[in-house]
């Protein structure tokens, strides 16, 4: 049973940046695909950012291509998000999410692990 835990969220203001991390454990990453969520008072959970198998390919929403880049760590087992420009709509609860069994990389219902979240917050 993998666990993944979610840090770096915080408060910043529109223009600003964070790095948000995934530890993973219990998972060989390059052996499968990891997501970015975030979920907005009130949203639908969004997928915004994945990346998956050994060649570490990427997949990004429109809503946040060319701003946030996903990247892993194979050695620490940590995935992360760097998250620049960040605009007020940007502000959710971004959660990591582990071993796509179905579906699409950016489709939620096909994960089976989820961690607790970290909240991000952008102020004008």
């Amino acid at each position: 049973q993998g666990r993944l835990v979610e840090t770096g969220g915080g408060s910043v203001q529109a223009g600003g940046s964070l790095r948000l991390s995934c530890v993973a454990s219990g998972y060989t990453l390059e052996r499968i695909c990891m997501a970015w969520f975030r979920q907005g008072a009130g949203k639908e959970r969004e997928g915004i950012a994945a990346i998956c198998g050994r060649g570490g390919n990427t997949f990004y929403s429109d809503s946040v291509k060319g701003r946030f880049t996903i990247s892993r760590d194979q050695t620490q087992t940590i995935m992360y998000l760097q998250v620049n420009g960040l605009k007020p709509e940007d502000t959710a609860t971004y959660f990591c999410a582990a071993d796509l069994r179905a579906g699409a990389a950016l489709e939620s219902h096909g994960y089976k692990d989820w961690g607790q979240g970290t909240q991000v917050t952008v102020s004008t």
